[in-house]
């Protein structure tokens, strides 16, 4: 397979979930003073991560909880963001500006700050009331927080059970989805790596993950056009725009969401030859309840996704680590 690594794969899996005893310890020291609301904090791929770890909670949970852009917080403020609110991050580098800044109004308001920083040396892990330091694996780190707190809440009875099946196969099971998606990754990269515009559509827990990809992912890194549209919206206003040679991409959750997406799916053949739909449902996660599999869509999509991107960059002889602007230029 082209660059897959299987082994680094499996072990960045199983890494982020041993840290669930280290994310246990600072839930629980929390849920023990006590809080007022969750407020998961990002900007651009973090932001989407804030997104889907809002959707995971908001049908199982009476916590309050929201996500917050933030250059957004730093411009208008959020009133509920208090000295009780817990903020949650995520950064890569530790020094997207915003985010150092946002955190720093934080610390003013006196919140508490929850940070994965993959850098521990950088500014932004002095400035956050708890720190965990491990690379990749965003979206899991927050669900782990968000499960811990549901689970504390008493709305999570499964809790136990479900990571029992996640520290034994999660990370298998993603490996082999990768495995098994490589050809159609390389087929659809040969079919769109040249396209003028691409639409993804996407719902419940894949929607942040559809919004990053489109931005971070196939503009940002392979510098194609796109746009991210909520599959529930779909039908007010992009649908007109879309005709037979369109490319339009449908990702289908098995979350409660996934009807939204399916009647996308139903619909589109009338007005489109060029689509495609990429269903978490059509790939194996041996060892895992059907009951759980919702959880884990974007996670085996992000695994379908991978392969896809893999094969632009070979095709288009691009790697997608250069960028024109980003960190380049003043902005």
């Amino acid at each position: 397979m082209l660059k897959f690594d299987e082994q680094k794969v499996r072990e960045n899996m199983e890494g982020a979930l041993k840290l669930r005893p280290q994310i246990n310890e600072v839930v629980d020291q929390i849920h023990n003073r006590g809080f007022s609301n969750i407020c998961w904090l990002g900007i651009g791929g973090t932001y989407a991560s804030a997104m889907q770890a809002v959707v995971h909670m908001k049908e199982k949970t009476a916590l309050e909880t929201f996500y917050e852009n933030a250059a957004v917080f730093l411009t208008t403020g959020n009133k509920r963001v208090t000295k009780d609110t817990l903020v949650v991050i995520s950064s890569v580098t530790g020094s997207t500006q915003e985010v150092v800044d946002a955190v720093k109004k934080c610390n003013e308001i006196g919140a508490t700050v929850f940070g994965f920083i993959d850098k521990a040396e950088a500014e932004l892990a002095t400035l956050v009331d708890h720190l965990i330091s491990y690379p990749l694996n965003e979206q899991l780190k927050f669900f782990m927080v968000a499960d811990r707190f549901m689970y504390l809440a008493g709305e999570f009875d499964d809790y136990d059970a479900f990571y029992q099946e996640m520290d034994q196969h999660f990370a298998k099971g993603i490996v082999e989805v990768e495995k098994a998606a490589d050809k159609f990754g390389q087929e659809f990269a040969l079919k769109h790596h040249q396209d003028d515009i691409h639409y993804f559509v996407g719902a419940g827990n894949q929607w942040g993950a559809t919004y990053s990809y489109a931005m971070c992912y196939w503009e940002e890194q392979h510098w194609i056009k796109t746009k991210s549209i909520e599959s529930h919206e779909f039908f007010h206003g992009m649908f007109e725009i879309v005709e037979r040679d369109t490319p339009v991409t449908i990702y289908v959750t098995e979350d409660s969401q996934r009807s939204l997406s399916e009647r996308v799916v139903d619909f589109i053949p009338q007005i489109c030859a060029n689509y495609t739909v990429i269903d978490a449902k059509d790939y194996d996660m041996p060892g895992i309840s059907a009951k759980f599999r919702g959880a884990l869509s974007p996670f085996i999509i992000h695994a379908v996704n991978n392969r896809i991107d893999v094969h632009v960059e070979k095709i288009n002889c691009h790697p997608m680590e250069i960028r024109r602007y980003y960190r380049q230029l003043d902005y």
